[in-house]
C-alpha cells in the first residue's frame, strides 16, 4: 500500500484523553501530521472553559485557549461512562498508534480502558501516561495545577526581582505566565512517544510511558541544580537575568518611552569581542570607554560600560530597534518584546512562525503560533481549524474502523547489524544502532543529543580545543577535592578557577552525558576529511554553529546529501539561518526577550519583566531539537528520505505563546503580565505566600468553594466565610488584592513543608517554592522516582546526573547512555573512534595527533 505521507508523522493514529496536562503533547503531535483525535465528554473537556474567548464570550467552541493547544486536531464525543462510549472508545483504541491520557489516576481503568485492557485488544499501541506526580510515591494523590508544578519543581525561585538594599525579599518569587510545567512535559512526552514509535518499527511492540510533570519540571532548570550538587551554594532572584550565587550586572536598560532592550551585558567580562564590539557600538554614539574589564567582576570600566549602556539605550525610542545596531557589531542585544509584537515581523512569517487559519463557521481568519522550525519541502501542519465539540465523531469511528496503515522500516542503515546492546535495566534500548554526529555547541544544541544517547543511540560528540564547547568551563564546577570535599561541606565551597581544566564542568557533564568525545580540528584538511568519512555512515549530524557556518565550511545540506544521500541534518541557532536576522547572536536569555516570553513573568505594570530567572529557551531548545531529530529518523526509516531541518530557539518560544497572539488578533488585546494570578482558570486565591523561614514560600491555588473553605479552615480564617468579599469565587476574584493579603498574613505562622502536608491533606492545590537543596536533598517523590543517577566520569568521578523523565516499560532510559557514562573528558574516544568506526591503524591515528588534525 503506498503511504500519503504528510509531515513527519502521516498515518500515525493519536487518541488524546485528558484536559491541559497532555494537550500541548497532543499539540506537538498534530503539528509533525498526527490524526489527533480528542475523546471528549458529551459536555466536552473542561479547557473550552478557560479563556481568554472570542470577543469575551464564554463559549465551549469560542475558548482561545482551547483554539491554541487543539488546532490540527479532530473531536470525538463519547462517554466513557456508558457501555456504548466504552465499545465506541475500544473500537478506535484496537486501531491506534498512540493514546495520551492526562485523566485522573485510575479513571480509564476504571471504565475498563486502562492500559492493561488496552494493549490487549491492540500490541503495537503505545500508551503516554502525563500525571502530575506519577502514579505511586508519596506524592502521587497531590493536588496540583502549573502554579503548584512551577513551584515544587524550582522553577519559581529562579524567578522573580532582586531584594532590596539589606538582601530581604520584599516581592515574591514569579510563576512563568500561561502554562508553562504542561508545556515542559508534553515535550518531553512528545519526544518520548517519537523514540518508542522508532522502537515499534524494529520489534513491532508497543510500549507503556509515564511521565511525572513534577519530576520533568524539576529537570528544566540550569544552574542552580550543578551549584548546589557540586558547591553547595544557593542561588539569589534576580531581576530578568539568571539566579546567581552572588549578584550579576543589571539586564534591562529602559528606553525613552519606557520599554526595555535586554543588551545580556554577562558576557561584557568574559568574551573580548563583546567587549571590543560594545566599545565600538558606544564609540559611534560618542561615548568614551577606556580600558579592559576584569574578568568575573564588575569593576572599573566594565562597570562605567554599563551605565553608559543605560544612558544609550535611554535617549531612543523602543521602535528604534538599536538592537539591530548592536548586533551588527556581534552584540546579543535583543529587544523585551510583547509576545504579540513578534506576529507582524518579516524574519517569524518568512519562516511559516506564524500562519493564518481559517474559521469557516465564522468566515474568519486568525494569525496562530506556527511551525517550531523550517524544513524545506515539508511544511508544518497548518490546520484544519480547532475541532468544534464532536463535529468529528462520526467520520472518525467510520475512518477509522479500516484496516489502518502499518508504517514499516523501508530504510536499513548500511552499518553491519549489531548484537542488541540492552541498557543497564537489562532491556534493550529504543534508538540502538542509531549514530549521531554531535557538532553541538553550549546546552541548547548540545542537550538534545544526551536525549537520544539516553535512548541508546551512540553519539559523537565532535570539538577541538583551539573552540570547545564553552559549557566545559561554566558554572559548576568540580571541587578540587572532588565528591568527598562536597559531601563532606557543611558550608558553601568557593568556586574553582573556570576555564583552567576542560574536564571539570559539571553542567557540561551532565548535557552531555552518554556521549562519546572526537577531538577533531576542522579547520586541518585531514580533520575535514575525517569528517566526511563519520558523515558517510552517520544516521544524522547536528550543530548549534551560528548560521552559514556549516556552508562556509564546504558542509551545506547540499554537500552533506553528496556524501550520504540518506543523512538528516539539524541544526539550530537563535533565529534560524532563514529569514531577514542573518547571523544574530544569540543566547537562552536574548531569544526568550525577543519572543516575549521574558515580559510573560513577572509582577503587572509598572513592575518591569521579571524575566524567566535561567536560560528557559535552552532547555527547552534541546528538548526541541531532540523532537525533531526522533521525527526526522522516524519517517527516514519509513520513506527513505533524509531531511534538513533549521530550528532556532525563539521560535521554540514563539510556539508557547499562542494564546497570547489569539486574544491580539482577535480581541486586540495587548499582553499584560498577571504576577502569580489565574485569570484565565478562574482561582482565588491563587499566588506565593510568605512562611516561617528565610525567604520562604508557598503557592496556594483554591479553584472551588471547597477548596477555600478547607483552606480558611487550615490557616484558621473561618471567619471569613461569612465575609461578603468572599463568600463565592467570583466575588473572591474581585477582591484578590484584600483577600492576599490576609492569607499572606496567616501563611507566615507557619512552617512550609508542614503548611503544605497540611494543605494537601484536605484536598487544597499547595507547593513549597522548593530550592536546588530540597530538591535534591529532602523532596521524597523525586527521591521515590530515583530522578537521578550515579555515573562515573573519568576524571571527576562519580555524580548524580539528572535521568531523562518519562519512563518505559519496554525500552526503559538510561542518562548514562549504552556507555553507561556522564560527559566524556575532552577528546578521551578519540582513538577508540578512529580505529573501530574508520579502520585507522594506531600509526596512522598517532600521525594525526602529531600534525594537528586531531
Amino acid at each position: 500500500m503506498t503511504i500519503d505521507f504528510v509531515g513527519f508523522l502521516g498515518g500515525v493514529r493519536v487518541l488524546e484523553v485528558g484536559d491541559e496536562l497532555g494537550e500541548y503533547c497532543g499539540k506537538v503531535l498534530a503539528g509533525l501530521g498526527a490524526d489527533v483525535v480528542r475523546i471528549e465528554p458529551p459536555e466536552g473537556t473542561a479547557t473550552r472553559s478557560y479563556g481568554p474567548f472570542y470577543h469575551d464570550e464564554p463559549h465551549r467552541d469560542r475558548s482561545l485557549h482551547f483554539w491554541h493547544y487543539n488546532l490540527g486536531k479532530r473531536s470525538a464525543v463519547m462517554d466513557l461512562d456508558t457501555p456504548e462510549g466504552q465499545a465506541d472508545f475500544h473500537a478506535l483504541a484496537a486501531t491506534a498508534d498512540v493514546i495520551i491520557d492526562s485523566r485522573p489516576r485510575g479513571y480509564l481503568s476504571e471504565r475498563n480502558s486502562g492500559w492493561e485492557t488496552l494493549a490487549t485488544l491492540n500490541p503495537r499501541l503505545i500508551y503516554a501516561r502525563i500525571s502530575p506526580f506519577g502514579d505511586t510515591g508519596p506524592w502521587a494523590d497531590f493536588e496540583a495545577s502549573d502554579l503548584i508544578h512551577l513551584a515544587l519543581g524550582g522553577v519559581m525561585m529562579n524567578c522573580g526581582y532582586d531584594p532590596d538594599p539589606t538582601g530581604f525579599y520584599d516581592t515574591p518569587p514569579v510563576a512563568p505566565q500561561m502554562w508553562q510545567s504542561y508545556h515542559i512535559a508534553g515535550e518531553m512526552t512528545a519526544m518520548s512517544i517519537l523514540g518508542a514509535l522508532q522502537y515499534r518499527l524494529t520489534s513491532g511492540h508497543g510500549q507503556h510511558l509515564s511521565t511525572s510533570i513534577h519530576e520533568a519540571v524539576s529537570k528544566n532548570t540550569e544552574t542552580d541544580l550543578p551549584d548546589w550538587v557540586y558547591l553547595r551554594q544557593t542561588h539569589n532572584r534576580l531581576t530578568c537575568r539568571h539566579s546567581m550565587v552572588t549578584a550579576s550586572a543589571p539586564s534591562l536598560s529602559m528606553t525613552k518611552d519606557g520599554r526595555y532592550l535586554l543588551p545580556y551585558r554577562t558576557y561584557l567580562m568574559r568574551s573580548g569581542n563583546v567587549w571590543a564590539g560594545t566599545v565600538n557600538l558606544l564609540e559611534k554614539h560618542g561615548y568614551d570607554v577606556e580600558g579592559e574589564p576584569t574578568n568575573d567582576s564588575l569593576t572599573s570600566p566594565a562597570e562605567a560600560a554599563v551605565s553608559v549602556i543605560d544612558d544609550l539605550v535611554s535617549k531612543y525610542l523602543f521602535e528604534r530597534d538599536l538592537w539591530r545596531e548592536a548586533q551588527e557589531f556581534g552584540l546579543p542585544w535583543a529587544p523585551v518584546r510583547r509576545p504579540e509584537e513578534n506576529a507582524h515581523d518579516e524574519h517569524w512569517l518568512m519562516r511559516g512562525a506564524f500562519f493564518d487559519v481559517y474559521h469557516p463557521e465564522l468566515d474568519e481568519t486568525f494569525r496562530y503560533t506556527g511551525g517550531k522550525w523550517l524544513t524545506e519541502d515539508m511544511d508544518w501542519q497548518r490546520g484544519p481549524r480547532p475541532p468544534l465539540l464532536g463535529e468529528h465523531t462520526e467520520d472518525i469511528l467510520k475512518e477509522w474502523s479500516a484496516v489502518p496503515v502499518k508504517h514499516v522500516r523501508s530504510f536499513f542503515s548500511p552499518r553491519p547489524t549489531e548484537v542488541e546492546t540492552l541498557s543497564p535495566h537489562g532491556k534493550p534500548f529504543a534508538l540502538s544502532g542509531v549514530r549521531v554526529i554531535d557538532l553541538s555547541w553550549m546546552l541548547a544544541s548540545a542537550g538534545a543529543g544526551r536525549y537520544l544517547a539516553a535512548m541508546g543511540a551512540e553519539v559523537i560528540k565532535v570539538e577541538h580545543i583551539s573552540r570547545p564547547d564553552a559549557m566545559r568551563f561554566s558554572r559548576g564546577a568540580c571541587p578540587p577535592g572532588g565528591r568527598a570535599e562536597r559531601d563532606a561541606a557543611t558550608d558553601p565551597l568557593p568556586t574553582p578557577p573556570i576555564g583552567t581544566n576542560p574536564n571539570r564542568g559539571g553542567s557540561f557533564m551532565e548535557i552531555n552525558s552518554g556521549k562519546q568525545s572526537l577531538s577533531l580540528n576542522l579547520k586541518h584538511p585531514e580533520g575535514r576529511t575525517i569528517l566526511e568519512d563519520l558523515i558517510r555512515d552517520a544516521d544524522m549530524i547536528v550543530e548549534g554553529f551560528s548560521p552559514g557556518t556549516m556552508t562556509r565550511m564546504g558542509l551545506s545540506y547540499e554537500r552533506l546529501k553528496e556524501l550520504n544521500p540518506n543523512i538528516i541534518y539539524v541544526q539550530q541557532s537563535g533565529f534560524g539561518e532563514t529569514g531577514t536576522y542573518g547571523r544574530a547572536r544569540a543566547y537562552g536569555p536574548t531569544a526568550q526577550a525577543i519572543t516575549g516570553l521574558s515580559d510573560m513573568s513577572g509582577l503587572p505594570e509598572p513592575f518591569p519583566p521579571a524575566g524567566i530567572g535561567y536560560s528557559y529557551l535552552d532547555w527547552f531548545g534541546a528538548y526541541n531539537m531532540a523532537v525533531a531529530m526522533l521525527a526526522a529518523l522516524y519517517r527516514r526509516d519509513i520513506t527513505g528520505e533524509g531531511c534538513h531541518i533549521d530550528a532556532s530557539q525563539a521560535e521554540t518560544g514563539i510556539y508557547l505563546t499562542g494564546t497570547a497572539i489569539l486574544d491580539h488578533t482577535i480581541n486586540g488585546r495587548r499582553w499584560s503580565r498577571y504576577g502569580n494570578r489565574s485569570p484565565h482558570k478562574p482561582a482565588a486565591p491563587h499566588g506565593a505566600y510568605r512562611t516561617r523561614g528565610n525567604d520562604r514560600w508557598i503557592a496556594i491555588a483554591a479553584f472551588t468553594d471547597q477548596q477555600w473553605h478547607d483552606l480558611i479552615d487550615v490557616l484558621e480564617l473561618t471567619d471569613l466565610a461569612d465575609d461578603i468579599r468572599f463568600t463565592a469565587l467570583e466575588t473572591r476574584i474581585n477582591h484578590q488584592d484584600d483577600l492576599d493579603k490576609l492569607i499572606d498574613t496567616a501563611t507566615q505562622r507557619h512552617k512550609p513543608f508542614d503548611l503544605m502536608t497540611k494543605l494537601q491533606a484536605r484536598g487544597v492545590p499547595a507547593g513549597v517554592c522548593q530550592t536546588a537543596e530540597d530538591r535534591y536533598e529532602t523532596d521524597p517523590q523525586l527521591a521515590h522516582d530515583h530522578w537521578l543517577v550515579e555515573l562515573p566520569q573519568s576524571e571527576i568521578g562519580t555524580w548524580p546526573v539528572k535521568e531523562h523523565p518519562v519512563r518505559f516499560s519496554e525500552t526503559p532510559t538510561h542518562i548514562g547512555g549504552r556507555i553507561n557514562r556522564s560527559g566524556p573528558s575532552y577528546g578521551e574516544d578519540t582513538d577508540q573512534i578512529l580505529a573501530q568506526l574508520l579502520n585507522l591503524d594506531q600509526d596512522t591515528i598517532n600521525n594525526l595527533h602529531h600534525n594537528g588534525a586531531l
